[in-house]
């Protein structure tokens, strides 16, 4: 910065020597020079962008770093927060894989059990069809015995009455009272 106000401050005493110059030899006087002017205003122009160039350089690139840094502490932060999401979406996962193993386990089980208790039931109700099968069998038996016993006696009766209307012999009916008699009393 000190070299830079040198310099701009050679560069007016050289104008300004270099006008009292032209006034010392008849007043007002251009310089044709091209070269030496145009190196004057280009180490003016450069000295003045440089000057106040440089303080507008360093802003925009302090900016600029600054807004890289956020930047990449947004990133950084915006990075923890997925590593954070996707630990706990890693335990939400490893969570509901265990709820789903325990859901199948029970269900399994009570699949297990259901089967169980059919069979169960099933077996009970094959041996309630089969005591009421012989229930049904014993008396339906018991019926037709019953049956049987009326037609046989009816018969009997049918055979007695048809012998006694052709009428039994002396001998035959006193045994049958005999036998009639020792039946009631015996």
């Amino acid at each position: 910065m000190a070299n830079m106000g040198t310099f701009i401050l050679l560069a007016a005493e050289a104008a300004v020597h270099h006008s009292e110059m032209a006034e010392g030899e008849g007043g007002f006087g251009l310089n044709l020079d091209i070269l030496e002017t145009n190196l004057i205003n280009l180490a003016l122009l450069i000295g003045i962008l440089f000057y106040f160039g440089r303080k507008v350089l360093t802003n925009i690139l302090n900016e600029r770093r600054i807004n890289i840094e956020t930047e990449i502490q947004g990133a950084e932060a915006r990075l923890k927060e997925a590593q954070i999401a996707l630990s706990k979406a890693q335990e939400q996962l490893t969570q509901a894989q265990a709820e789903a193993q325990r859901i199948r386990k029970a269900a399994e089980e009570n699949a297990a059990s259901a089967r169980e208790a059919t069979l169960q039931k099933a077996a009970q109700d094959v041996e309630r069809l089969k005591q009421t099968a012989a229930a049904d069998l014993n008396t339906e038996r018991d019926r037709a015995i019953a049956e049987l016993r009326q037609r046989v006696a009816a018969l009997a009766l049918q055979k007695v009455e048809s012998n006694l209307q052709s009428g039994i012999a002396d001998d035959v009916q006193q045994t049958l009272i005999d036998r009639s008699i020792a039946q009631v009393g015996g």
